[in-house]
């Protein structure tokens, strides 16, 4: 097993822990750099397979549409919740998935759970349906075709 099997992964570790404790005194450099060593050590056998991303490009235009869907949720959420509440229908759908790749899929399902207004309920035993809570839904069809359209088919071009 190699001294550093998850570099990306170290670096993020040493970085949060000085951020959580607001200090780069000697003492929290020596401890973040061995929490940054001993975790993805203690980890890589907990992980048997490692994403591989294959468009880069496209994860960076993808990861421009989240933020912007996360802001444009932000304000809808803010509208409804002040508007009347029957103006309100919630709902639980099922969305059929297309991607395979494992890691496709948790990404896709944290996407959903991070835009504010929907949320990843459940994944079928056989990852072909997520199911997804929205707070609003007045189309059922038009809510699967944007995730699959604004997410799922970019993270297929990531993942697979």
């Amino acid at each position: 097993m190699k001294l550093v099997p998850a570099p990306l992964l170290s670096l993020v570790l040493f970085v949060s822990w000085l951020l959580l404790n607001n200090t780069v005194d000697p003492a929290h450099l020596l401890l973040a750099a061995v929490l940054a060593l001993a975790i993805p050590w203690f980890t890589e056998p907990l992980r048997p397979e490692r994403p591989r991303l294959r468009r880069w490009g496209v994860a960076g235009k993808l990861a421009l549409v989240v933020l912007w869907d996360i802001v444009l949720s932000n304000i809808e959420i803010a509208r409804r919740i002040l508007g009347p509440e029957s103006a309100i229908r919630p709902r639980f759908v099922w969305v059929p998935l297309s991607i395979r790749d494992p890691h496709g899929i948790v990404t896709l399902a944290g996407i959903i759970t991070m835009t504010p207004g929907t949320l990843s309920s459940d994944l079928s035993e056989d990852r072909r349906w997520l199911l997804v809570h929205a707070f609003n839904v007045d189309d059922e069809a038009a809510l699967v075709a944007t995730i699959k359209r604004r997410y799922e088919a970019p993270l297929r071009e990531i993942f697979e």
